[in-house]
């Protein structure tokens, strides 16, 4: 009895041959894709480290374009200057280290200053007093104690008279007023006000 099918028609004789060759291209075709999807992810992880470096690029330039100065630069100050303050120290007669100097006392040894000073404000106060003639022919008498401060610059000021009448008080003020100009009083090296005060005696004879 003849076959009814062709020899060559068999595909069951190669079929083992067959499924080799497939399964070879499979293993093929999916190293291929495995390969394949590696490269991507290589370019990928490139783009990205260029981004990054593009990044840091980015922040060193945005540190060169800081204004800080630089060290070795250099910065000019313009000089404030700075007025000294004039302090209004007064330090009284008795215990100053150094009392003003009357004109006439500047060769006197610093132990006979003050004395020289005494005799000559009271020598000043003789040779420049006049009796108010309105206080004489009312009979005022009296004593006017008279303050005032001898400043910095040795010239007397803020003169004050105290005493029973004021036509006594105005002249014992132009007495004062006129003083000469002295030698400031000085504390530590450094001129000071020193106040100081005077009995006037009016008396009638």
């Amino acid at each position: 009895m003849l076959p009814k099918k062709n020899p060559k028609a068999d595909l069951s004789k190669n079929s083992t041959t067959y499924f080799l060759i497939g399964l070879v291209l499979i293993l093929f075709l999916t190293w291929r894709g495995i390969e394949l999807k590696t490269y991507e992810r290589d370019v990928e992880l490139d783009r990205l480290s260029v981004m990054n470096d593009e990044d840091e690029e980015e922040v060193e330039e945005t540190v060169i374009e800081s204004t800080e100065t630089d060290q070795e630069e250099i910065i000019e100050i313009e000089e404030i200057e700075v007025e000294e303050e004039v302090e209004d120290v007064e330090v009284p007669f008795a215990i100053i280290e150094n009392i003003p100097v009357f004109p006439g006392c500047e060769k006197v040894s610093k132990k006979r200053q003050r004395d020289c000073f005494q005799e000559k404000i009271n020598k000043h106060i003789r040779k420049n007093f006049r009796y108010p003639e309105i206080a004489q022919e009312m009979g005022i008498q009296g004593r006017v104690y008279v303050s005032f401060i001898i400043g910095v610059d040795g010239r007397v000021i803020m003169v004050q008279p105290r005493g029973p009448d004021k036509n006594l008080e105005k002249e014992a003020r132009r007495i004062i007023e006129n003083l000469p100009q002295m030698i400031p009083g000085k504390q530590r090296g450094k001129a000071v006000r020193v106040p100081y005060s005077i009995p006037i005696t009016f008396k009638l004879q």
